[in-house]
């Protein structure tokens, strides 16, 4: 958000969404607070189903960090988390940012001791 213009971001989602209608493009960031509990992702650029599940989303993230079952994965999308059970397509509508791109945030916490 902060490495491209208002305008650059408002054209590349323009894009994004003209080609893949049916894709909802998400920008993951890692939490600033919790650098040392769960490693970085090697990309941040999602183009996500609008018919899966943020539990679901929450899977592939799990899958794609390699995270220990004993760390917890926590997202936040404008300082709230939401339920796992809710569709990406609904909080996209509900929560995106200006530029059109939905903006998460994600967490660990280890669970188990």
């Amino acid at each position: 958000q902060r490495k491209f213009s208002l305008k650059h971001r408002i054209s590349e989602c323009k894009k994004i969404r003209e080609k893949y209608p049916d894709r909802i493009p998400v920008i993951i960031e890692k939490s600033s607070t919790n650098s040392g509990r769960i490693p970085d992702l090697d990309k941040h650029k999602f183009l996500v189903p609008s018919d899966i599940t943020i539990g679901q989303f929450m899977y592939v993230l799990r899958q794609r960090i390699k995270i220990p079952s004993k760390v917890g994965m926590f997202l936040f999308i404008n300082n709230k988390m939401l339920s796992t059970s809710t569709l990406i397509g609904g909080v996209y509508e509900e929560e995106k940012n200006i530029d059109d791109f939905l903006y998460i945030v994600f967490s660990g916490e280890n669970t188990f001791g």
